[in-house]
């Protein structure tokens, strides 16, 4: 834990550092909170700093960065970010000028996300939280191998090959077929899973079949995201020109972006931070990713985020990110003719190391 006054000369390397993108000097830490101390005193809190990882120099004489550690003590230090109430009344302001049609709404949500974070923004479709169980059809082919025919709701339509340990005939098939709709239909994966019936060895397979059919479909990002922004990044000092740059575009041109910076077990609600090697794929461990959920839990749910480098303005695009999120899940709700979930008073004032930070 750090003292109060080693608190604040960190955040003032971090703000320093985000502002200018070069090491900040002990001089400029006593001239910016004007810290009523010797400078001599300062030096040795930033080796203190620098000793217990929360910043790093690029030379013994040089200024001080701050580390992902760093980032991360200044992230859960914030408490009550919100964007401005001017901006807030624009925002909406702008939403009611749009046509009534989602797409609309989510271009426009990355377009303004990108200008307020000053970074990548990154808006997904919303897609069903969970997918629910609707038909199922087993059909025959050759030999012991058949045709998994899964419908879920809303009308999508899967399909998988399935090989038996021994020929199953159509009619066979056919009763299973019916008695699995009749024991899972309406049921979303996870009540599946919990269902206590007598299967056959047969039946245990089919079923675990189209469970692995459905956990995939929950795990799918809905495909048709709006992206906005990237020449915010590419302006960013410590990009130009190098591997990391080429790996974000790389991953931006594969639409594979969001799929990699989503956090595993992302909360339906509240705002998550992920800072530099906290995310799990190597691509990205020179970037941060502040990202939330939007829409109805029991509905349909989609994923808002704004990606940029290490040193980025947390505070903006956590507030944000807070409010273009609540702002589409009002919108979503009302496209379901329900009311969204009130947004929190006070939506930074809570933080975990679950490997992010949620508001």
């Amino acid at each position: 834990m750090l003292s109060s006054r080693t608190g604040t000369i960190l955040k003032s390397i971090v703000e320093q550092y985000i502002t200018q993108a070069v090491p900040v000097p002990s001089q400029s830490v006593i001239n910016d909170y004007r810290l009523e101390v010797s400078s001599a005193t300062v030096r040795n809190e930033m080796v203190h700093l620098e000793q217990e990882g929360y910043i790093t120099r690029p030379h013994v004489s040089a200024g001080s960065v701050p580390s992902d550690k760093g980032y991360r003590y200044y992230v859960e230090s914030l408490s009550g970010v919100k964007l401005p109430l001017a901006q807030q009344r624009m925002i909406s302001h702008l939403f009611h000028q749009v046509e009534t049609r989602l797409e609309e709404w989510l271009s426009l949500t990355a377009t303004l996300l990108a200008q307020l974070a000053q970074n990548m923004a990154i808006v997904a479709m919303p897609k069903s939280a969970s997918c629910v169980f609707k038909h199922l059809e087993v059909i025959a082919l050759q030999d012991s191998t058949a045709l998994i025919v899964l419908v879920l709701h809303g009308a999508k339509v899967k399909q998988q090959l399935i090989a038996f340990d021994h020929v199953a005939s159509q009619s066979e098939l056919a009763v299973i077929a019916s008695k699995l709709n009749g024991a899972y239909f309406g049921l979303a994966c996870s009540r599946i899973s919990a269902r206590d019936i007598d299967l056959s060895p047969i039946e245990q397979q089919i079923t675990d079949c189209v469970l692995g059919i459905m956990r995939d479909e929950d795990e799918e990002e809905r495909e048709g995201s709006y992206l906005d922004g990237l020449h915010f990044i590419l302006n960013q000092p410590e990009f130009i020109r190098t591997r990391q740059m080429i790996n974000l575009v790389e991953l931006t041109e594969q639409r594979n972006l969001l799929r990699v910076i989503l956090p595993k077990g992302l909360a339906s609600q509240g705002v998550q931070v992920v800072i530099g090697k906290e995310n799990e794929e190597e691509a990205i461990h020179n970037y941060s990713v502040v990202i939330s959920r939007y829409g109805l839990p029991e509905e349909a749910i989609g994923s808002i985020a704004v990606v940029g480098p290490t040193r980025m303005p947390y505070a903006r695009s956590i507030a944000a990110i807070d409010y273009l999120s609540s702002l589409l899940s009002q919108l979503v709700a009302g496209l379901y003719g329900k009311e969204a979930p009130l947004p929190r008073d006070n939506p930074s004032s809570s933080f975990e190391e679950d490997g992010g930070t949620r508001a």
